[in-house]
C-alpha cells in the first residue's frame, strides 16, 4: 500500500492548492494593508498570513482527518439545521454575494478603470461586468477544456508579470516603507488587524468549500489512510502557501512604498493599477488587467459551477443547475456595478460572522482527528462562537445600516462587554467556555453510561 506521494505529485498538489485558493482577494488587500500599515508592515503580515495561509492549510487537512465528503458533512456534525444554513451562507458568500461579482470589478478597477474618464467609470463598469459574465455563463453552461487552458497558460504568464512587477518594485523603490507612519488600528494593533483582514481573502471559506477536491485528487494518486492523506495535505501544502505568503509580503511591502507616491488609495485594485502604470505606463497596465481579468475569469467560472452544483444537489426538487447558473450570473452582475469599495464594505460584516464559525470547526475537526467524534463539543463550542460572532458581524456594518437599525446600540454594548472585543476577537473566549462546557457534559456522560 502506498503511505508518501512522490515528488512531482507533491509538487502538482501544491500547484492545484494555489490554484485553488488565490485569487482576486489575495492580490488586492496585501496591497491595500501595506498601505495602511505602513512602518508596522511586518506584524500585520504576520497576522494576514496566519488566516490567509495557515488556516486554508489547517482546513483542507481537517476535511481528510475527519474524511468529510463535502462542507454539508462537517455541518451534519451539528445537526441537520446547522448544515443547511452554513453550507448556503458559506457559498453564497463565495459565490454570488461576494467573491464572484470581485472577481469582475477587480479586473475592471486593475485593467479598464485607469483607461476610463471619471465621468464614464459607471457605463465603463456596467460594459465591462455585461461581457465579462457573459462569458463566464457561456462556459458554466458548456464546460469544456478552457479551464484547464486558462489555468496552465493563464496563471503562470499572471505569475511572471506579477514577478516583474514585484522585482521592479523592490530594485527601484517608490519610497522607504519604514518612514510611512501606520495609519488607523495598525498603529496600536498591526497584528491583530492584519490577522482581521485576513478575512477578505475568503481563503479559510474556500478550503472549507473545495478542499474536499484537494483530498479526492490525493487519494486518485494512491493514498487512502486519513493520516497519511493528512501528511500529504500539509507536506505539499506547505510548497504552496510558501509561495502565497512570499507574495503576500512582497505585495504588502510594495503596496506600503506607493503611499509615498500616491497616499492612500481607496482600495488595493486602484494600487495595483498605480504601480503598474508607475514603472510600465500604458502598456503594463494593459497587461496587468489582462492577466488579471482572465485569472478572475477562471475564479468566477470555478465559483458559477461550484455553487450552482452545491445548491443544485443541496435542493434537488428546486431549480436544474442551469438554472442556477443563470441565476448566480445575473445575480452578480447585478452587485458587482454597486462597485469594488461597497462589495469591500458590505463583505466584511459577513466575513466576521462566518469566519469565527469556520475557525472553530477546523479545530473542531482537527480535536475529533485526535479524540474522536463527540457532539457535545461541536455543539457547545458552536453555541458559543455563534452569538459572539454576530456582534462582530453588527459592529462591522457600514454606517448607513447603523442609522437603519435604532436598537442596534444597546447591543453594541452587550457585545463589547466581551473580552477581546475591541480587536475583533470577541468570540474566542465564548468559544473555548462552550469547548469546556461540552467536554464537561461528555465526561459527564461517561460516568452515567459506566454506571
Amino acid at each position: 500500500m502506498k503511505h508518501r506521494l512522490k515528488k512531482h505529485e507533491y509538487i502538482l498538489v501544491a500547484s492545484m492548492l494555489f490554484g485553488m485558493v488565490f485569487g482576486a482577494g489575495n492580490l488586492i488587500f496585501p496591497a491595500s494593508m501595506g498601505q495602511a500599515a505602513g512602518a508596522s508592515m511586518l506584524p500585520a503580515l504576520i497576522g494576514f498570513c496566519i488566516t490567509g495561509v495557515g488556516l486554508p492549510l489547517l482546513g483542507i487537512a481537517a476535511i481528510s482527518i475527519t474524511e468529510s465528503e463535502s462542507l454539508f458533512d462537517i455541518g451534519m456534525k451539528i445537526d441537520q439545521r446547522f448544515a443547511y444554513a452554513f453550507t448556503c451562507a458559506l457559498y453564497l458568500c463565495i459565490g454570488p454575494f461576494f467573491a464572484i461579482p470581485r472577481t469582475a470589478t477587480v479586473s475592471f478597477q486593475v485593467g479598464a478603470a485607469p483607461f476610463v474618464p471619471l465621468e464614464g467609470q459607471p457605463l465603463g463598469l456596467f460594459s465591462f461586468t455585461l461581457i465579462f459574465f457573459a462569458i463566464v455563463l457561456y462556459f458554466s453552461l458548456r464546460p469544456s477544456g478552457i479551464l484547464i487552458w486558462i489555468g496552465k497558460v493563464l496563471n503562470p504568464l499572471f505569475l511572471l508579470f506579477l514577478g516583474i512587477l514585484i522585482v521592479t518594485a523592490v530594485l527601484n523603490p517608490m519610497g522607504t516603507v519604514w518612514d510611512v507612519e501606520p495609519t488607523n488600528a495598525y498603529t496600536e494593533h498591526a497584528f491583530f488587524t492584519g490577522l482581521i483582514e485576513g478575512y477578505n481573502t475568503m481563503d479559510v471559506l474556500a478550503a472549507l468549500a473545495f478542499g474536499n477536491i484537494l483530498v479526492n485528487a490525493i487519494k486518485r494518486l494512491g493514498l487512502s489512510d486519513p493520516r497519511d492523506l493528512s501528511y500529504s495535505t500539509i507536506v505539499s501544502g506547505t510548497f504552496s502557501t510558501a509561495l502565497m505568503a512570499f507574495i503576500y509580503f512582497a505585495l504588502t511591502y510594495i503596496g506600503a512604498q506607493s503611499r509615498a507616491v500616491y497616499g492612500i488609495d481607496a482600495n488595493g485594485g486602484d494600487i495595483l493599477a498605480h504601480i503598474a502604470a508607475h514603472y510600465f505606463g500604458a502598456f503594463g497596465g494593459v497587461l496587468l488587467g489582462i492577466t488579471i481579468t482572465c485569472a478572475c475569469l477562471k475564479t468566477a467560472l470555478g465559483l458559477v459551477t461550484a455553487c450552482s452544483t452545491t445548491f443544485s444537489e443541496l435542493f434537488p426538487n428546486s431549480l436544474s443547475y442551469a438554472k442556477y447558473a443563470v441565476l448566480f450570473s445575473v445575480f452578480s452582475f447585478v452587485v458587482s456595478n454597486v462597485g469594488l469599495s461597497r462589495i469591500i464594505a458590505y463583505a466584511l460584516p459577513v466575513l466576521y460572522f462566518l469566519y469565527p464559525i469556520s475557525i472553530v470547526l477546523i479545530a473542531l475537526c482537527l480535536i475529533e482527528g485526535m479524540v474522536g467524534y463527540h457532539r457535545p463539543l461541536y455543539v457547545c463550542s458552536m453555541i458559543g462562537t455563534a452569538p459572539a460572532a454576530a456582534f462582530d458581524f453588527l459592529r462591522a456594518l457600514p454606517a448607513g445600516l447603523h442609522e437603519a437599525l435604532p436598537a442596534i446600540q444597546s447591543i453594541y454594548s452587550v457585545g463589547d462587554t466581551l473580552p477581546l472585543a475591541a480587536i475583533g476577537m470577541g468570540w474566542v473566549l465564548p468559544a473555548l467556555a462552550g469547548l469546556i462546557i461540552g467536554g464537561l457534559i461528555l465526561a459527564c456522560q461517561r460516568v452515567d453510561s459506566a454506571a
